[in-house]
């Protein structure tokens, strides 16, 4: 039996008092915080605050009853068997957590958002820790969507740690790959499991919206503008009535302008006018079809409306006082649309025969807008001053190159010396890919060697040139041979005193009849000199031997003579006399046998 340890009575129903003072009979606290931590305290009063009479135990003697097993009459209890290893790959495989997050993107070249809101779902799939990122297909976004970031492990720091599940929550930012993802909710089974596993979820959030987004789900504003005039019933009487012009752009007065055709179509049915390019092959330009779009052209605006933004924003009837119109568009008048001035130069028969009926205009003809090609321009005769100078080519057999130097002068006005250094000279017309230079063969009296640019005439040589040329004369044709060797025997012969004065006195004549015997070996195929003759004859009545250089011209073209060759054109130069008169004398000298 218990008694009552207050009265010393036994804990019988009629023999136990209560005490009338005591009003608290609540329990004593168990849970404290210690430092910002939950602590388990044992409590020291019983209910009403009467102090409780227990020994207090140690800590291990709380363990070892803890881990003290009941020891039953049949003995130790068999251990039941350890559970069956369930691989994460099957234990979790299907389960995948889904969040729903967004993102905000800047659209820096935009008049009409400064940014985007994308909205996107974050997958985690439980069975190898991986993560994605897709976001829904909107139609017409014109933004690439989809799968944003296929499966994988993401990281999310620096020391390589990989996002797990843990760290998932709602109302949380993460980052991935640079950008900043909110989530704001996740599904019901994500939101099960993570409870099940001691995660506290945050409360959901609201999802944000895009605000261009949704402002293009806002009603168009409507305006009605009264009209007498009826559109359907011109809609309905000129559809698919196009009035069709041809004109140019002739934008040849300004630098790399040039002049181009364009075909301008008149809507009849909305007034409207739309500018097409004309291509042609290989015109070097890309092929844009359009040069202005179908649209209404304002011909006269409102004062007012003169630095209207029309780049921005779209001219309608308050700003302009006058619209052009197809009595605007006629056959050889000129036409001022976007800062060009176009000239209408012809139409196609629809729109003569709409002239006709509408307006009474039956003379539409079409107008040459077809320029004349300007003549060819003469080749100008080579600098006076040119004409003395003296050069020294130097080849150097090792190398195949070249050098040029230029004798002083005094009083010349020119600077000798080193005129070109030692390189190798591409002949003209030669590939670039596959260059050809000048060699050994090239040089010999009369030749025209062309040096980037300025051609030079080989006049004469030492004796070395010859008697290399002797010991290797399978490399030069018999002509070039015969020439060197021709010209060291005339300066070898015994020249007569006049013709040494003649020369001292002219020193162009020694050039002359070089030029003159490399025209007669180059040019055997025109060996015509009576028939040449005979032709200045007739028009030099005074028997001077000069004749006009339009008619010197003239009678060379009748002849089939080939005044476009380059030793031609020297001879020419050279049998000039003063601006208007030529030799023609000389000239019939180089086309002998």
């Amino acid at each position: 039996m218990v008694s009552n340890p207050v009265h010393g009575l036994p804990f019988l129903p009629g023999t136990s008092f209560k005490d009338s003072t005591k009003t608290a009979f609540h329990r004593s606290q168990t849970l404290g915080y210690r430092n910002g931590y939950a602590i388990v305290r044992r409590p020291t009063v019983g209910i009403g605050g009467d102090r409780l009479q227990f020994n207090q135990l140690s800590q291990a003697e709380l363990d070892e009853l803890a881990s003290k097993a009941p020891v039953l009459t049949y003995g130790q209890p068999k251990q039941a068997p350890p559970a069956d290893f369930i691989p994460a790959h099957v234990a979790f495989d299907k389960k995948v957590l889904k969040f729903d997050a967004y993102f905000q993107e800047d659209v820096p070249m935009s008049t009409e958002e400064q940014y985007r809101i994308r909205q996107v779902n974050i997958y985690y799939y439980l069975e190898d820790d991986s993560m994605s990122v897709i976001e829904p297909v909107v139609e017409n976004s014109g933004i690439p969507q989809g799968k944003l970031i296929k499966r994988q492990r993401l990281a999310k720091n620096d020391r390589g740690d990989h996002y797990h599940w843990k760290d998932l929550n709602r109302g949380i930012n993460i980052t991935i790959y640079g950008k900043t993802f909110r989530v704001v909710d996740c599904d019901q089974f994500t939101q099960v499991f993570l409870e099940s596993q001691g995660i506290e979820l945050n409360p959901p959030e609201k999802m944000a919206l895009d605000p261009y987004t949704e402002l293009r789900k806002q009603p168009l504003r409507k305006y009605v503008t009264p009209s007498d005039f009826d559109q359907l019933k011109q809609f309905l009487t000129f559809d698919k009535q196009v009035l069709r012009f041809y004109a140019i752009w002739d934008d040849t007065d300004s630098m790399y302008g040039e002049c181009r055709t364009y075909i301008i179509h008149y809507y009849l049915m909305d007034d409207t006018v739309e500018i097409r390019e004309v291509h042609e092959r290989n015109d070097g330009r890309d092929p844009f079809p359009l040069l202005m779009n179908r649209q209404r052209m304002p011909k006269v605006l409102v004062e007012n409306a003169k630095n209207f933004p029309q780049c921005v924003l779209e001219i309608s009837d308050q700003e302009v006082l006058e619209w052009y119109t197809a009595k605007d568009f006629i056959v050889g008048k000129s036409l001022t649309v976007l800062g060009r001035t176009f000239f209408i130069y012809d139409c196609d028969p629809f729109t003569r025969r709409y002239y006709k009926e509408k307006f009474g205009i039956t003379d539409l003809p079409r107008i040459d807008v077809n320029k004349q090609e300007p003549p060819p321009v003469k080749q100008e005769s080579p600098i006076p001053e040119d004409k003395d100078r003296r050069f020294v080519f130097s080849y150097f057999l090792a190398t195949d190159m070249i050098s040029i130097f230029e004798p002083p002068v005094r009083n010349s006005g020119i600077i000798g010396g080193k005129y070109l250094g030692r390189t190798k000279v591409v002949k003209p017309y030669s590939a670039v890919d596959n260059p050809i230079y000048y060699g050994p063969s090239d040089f010999f009296i009369g030749a025209v060697i062309e040096v980037f640019g300025h051609r030079f005439i080989i006049l004469d040589t030492d004796e070395y040139v010859l008697k290399y040329m002797e010991s290797n004369a399978a490399q030069y044709s018999p002509e070039a041979l015969a020439s060197v060797q021709k010209h060291v025997r005339k300066l070898e012969a015994p020249a007569s005193e006049s013709e040494s004065k003649q020369t001292e006195k002219d020193p162009g004549v020694q050039e002359l009849e070089a030029l003159i015997d490399t025209i007669q070996k180059q040019l055997k195929d025109h060996s015509c000199k009576d028939n040449i003759r005979e032709a200045f004859q007739i028009y030099d009545k005074e028997a001077s031997g000069y004749v006009d250089r339009d008619m010197f011209f003239k009678i060379c073209e009748s002849l089939n003579v080939p005044v476009d060759d380059s030793l031609v054109k020297e001879l020419i130069r050279m049998c000039s006399h003063g601006e208007g008169k030529i030799n023609y004398y000389n000239f019939v000298r180089a086309f002998s046998n």
